[in-house]
């Protein structure tokens, strides 16, 4: 047994060294190729690096596979792997022959080798950040670095010649658009239509999706469909990092949280498609339906992430009068703020019902119900949204500027401000011209967020109401926080109310910094208290303070949007990972407060 352990650990330290160096040189190639305008090298030696890259992705697959012992190895195993080579060696071999003998026929061939590449990078990227949430490291630590890898990275991205347009984005200002892209934030301090070209835009919507969803997922996503499942220490590791109990159900989480997302900003392409015609910042090329495509992806991926980010340089002020924004946009930034147990918990129990009217005869192990966190996250949306839109329609109404009017507009406006304020960014209405009161409550909602476990950010709709339910109970002088028949335990209503606390000083902190920075900008202090708090709850709102921060402010916006997207209790945590609890007590003494 020892001699057989002493020779495998060899054989994957090779594996993933070859796997590795193929990863880096075809990911440098790339990058190479397509980020300059001009060629730095010549494209027959790139052309022999990403050869070369494949190879060695190759030589650490075979490796790997070589590793296992012959009992676990079967050719249904590497079915994705296989499949992929194949649809490579027909590209080159095969697809030539079929097209008709052109000037550029060899292009596509290519085309489809570079594409192999970037997936086999794609793959291995995820699968790697499965393996290092598995290697007993805490779940905190693996999201803190894992989001920062991909900041850096995306960064890096943004800053190639090829992604913009025109002038060349800094340092400062590539780290603070990834950061908005990966922590599903959408404040901008650069166009994302007018100065980013279409390499820049789908690298931000990748950031989008991926800082949405996480890392973690496309690996354990990847892991399924190479026929690799999850071993336990990995399934431990990824139930920590998605708040699940069962570590035997991540696998089916996974896919479910992944045909979710799929199918809703799928439906979202399809509302919005032909939206678009009549942009006028648009260009009307032969490209125009692949414009109106690509737009579409675009904002359903923003609205389902609640990222924020829009090609247009008004957001959807433009589109206020368009009925999908309200019903397509709409829906799409509130099933993304449910939360996936939300989701998972209200489609179980909807097959439930569809398979008893249908007279499915399948054993149903458990009864399925709505759980106390599902109850709890569809009550608080729902009664916030209705806050919101009362009193954004009141507030707005009795303005002394309005004059009493009040139009159907105005009424869409205040429904459409009550949901993108959680936390999803876009606008239909300028939000500096709102009032003092308007912007009060969009702070609040900005603060409150989405749910727990969804792309939303903010304290949590969740975390809201049982803080609200633990303030009615010491008022009522109750012994347990009661909901719905149900006790919280004392240990969730500590957490709540720590998070609570860190988040408020959080938001004091971010806005402290900022009427230091700004302080030559002259800028109210209401509207850096709404930057600070847009920032932190991962909305995407600004008054225009954005556009004018200092250098010192866009990074104080960019730790503030890092902090609002890991959670400043998790982040916390991370700090305080080796922190050991103290066994032993103290006297105990009351003490006077209120």
């Amino acid at each position: 047994m020892s001699s057989l352990i002493k020779k495998k650990v060899p054989k994957n330290l090779v594996s993933q060294f070859l796997c590795l160096s193929g990863v880096i040189l075809g990911a440098s190639a790339l990058a190479l190729e397509f980020g300059f305008k001009a060629d730095l090298i010549p494209p027959v030696i790139l052309y022999t690096f990403e050869v070369l890259a494949v190879l060695l992705l190759w030589a650490g697959k075979v490796q790997e596979w070589r590793s296992l012992p012959r009992r676990e190895f079967n050719w249904r195993k590497p079915f994705l792997d296989i499949l992929l080579i194949v649809f490579l060696l027909f590209s080159i071999f095969l697809l030539p022959l079929i097209i008709k003998p052109q000037a550029d026929s060899m292009r596509i061939p290519w085309l489809a080798f570079k594409i192999y590449l970037l997936v086999r990078i794609v793959i291995y990227m995820g699968r790697f950040s499965v393996r290092v949430t598995a290697s007993g490291r805490g779940p905190t630590h693996v999201l803190l670095v894992s989001f920062v890898l991909i900041i850096l990275i995306g960064a890096i991205l943004l800053m190639l010649p090829s992604a913009n347009q025109g002038r060349t984005l800094g340092f400062t200002d590539a780290v603070f658009t990834s950061t908005s892209a990966t922590c599903v934030t959408g404040l901008i301090v650069r166009d994302t239509g007018s100065e980013f070209t279409v390499l820049g835009q789908t690298i931000i919507l990748f950031l989008m999706q991926i800082g949405g969803l996480g890392i973690m997922i496309f690996g354990a996503l990847f892991a399924l469909l190479l026929g690799s499942p999850l071993s336990l220490r990995e399934s431990i590791a990824m139930r920590d990092i998605m708040n699940e109990q069962s570590p035997g159900r991540i696998g089916r989480i996974v896919v479910f949280i992944i045909i979710v997302t799929v199918l809703m900003e799928g439906l979202g392409v399809l509302g919005l498609y032909g939206i678009w015609s009549e942009n006028p910042e648009m260009p009307i090329e032969n490209a125009y339906r692949f414009n109106q495509f690509f737009y579409s992806i675009f904002h359903s991926v923003s609205a389902f992430c609640n990222a924020g980010f829009s090609l247009q340089s008004d957001s959807l002020s433009s589109y206020r009068t368009c009925w999908q924004i309200y019903l397509i946009v709409c829906p799409l930034i509130i099933m993304g703020g449910l939360g996936f147990p939300v989701l998972n918990n209200l489609w179980s129990l909807l097959w439930k019902r569809l398979a008893k009217r249908l007279k499915i005869n399948k054993p149903v192990s458990s009864p399925v119900k709505l759980t106390l966190h599902s109850r709890l996250a569809l009550w608080t949306t729902g009664c916030l949204l209705l806050f919101g839109f009362l009193m954004l329609m009141f507030l707005e109404l009795l303005r002394e500027d309005n004059n009493g009017d009040f139009s159907v507009i105005n009424l869409l406006d205040s429904l459409f401000n009550s949901i993108t304020a959680r936390t999803a960014g876009f606008n239909t209405v300028e939000i500096r011209q709102l009032g003092a009161g308007s912007k009060l409550v969009l702070i609040l909602l900005m603060c409150i967020g989405g749910s727990p476990s969804s792309t939303a950010g903010g304290v949590k709709t969740v975390t809201f109401a049982v803080m609200v339910l633990a303030i009615y109970t010491t008022i009522r002088r109750q012994r347990d926080v009661v909901i719905f028949q149900r006790s919280i335990p004392i240990m969730i209503v500590r957490r709540v109310a720590t998070l609570i606390m860190l988040y408020g000083l959080t938001l004091w902190m971010a806005t402290l910094l900022l009427t230091i920075t700004e302080h030559s900008q002259g800028t109210d202090m209401l509207d850096l208290l709404f930057e600070a708090a847009s920032a932190l709850g991962t909305v995407g709102l600004s008054t225009g303070v954005t556009a004018q921060l200092s250098l010192a402010g866009k990074w104080v916006i960019i730790v503030t949007m890092f902090v609002g997207r890991l959670g400043p209790l998790s982040l916390l945590a991370a700090l305080t990972f080796n922190a050991r609890p103290a066994r032993y007590d103290y006297p105990k003494e009351p003490l006077v407060v209120g």
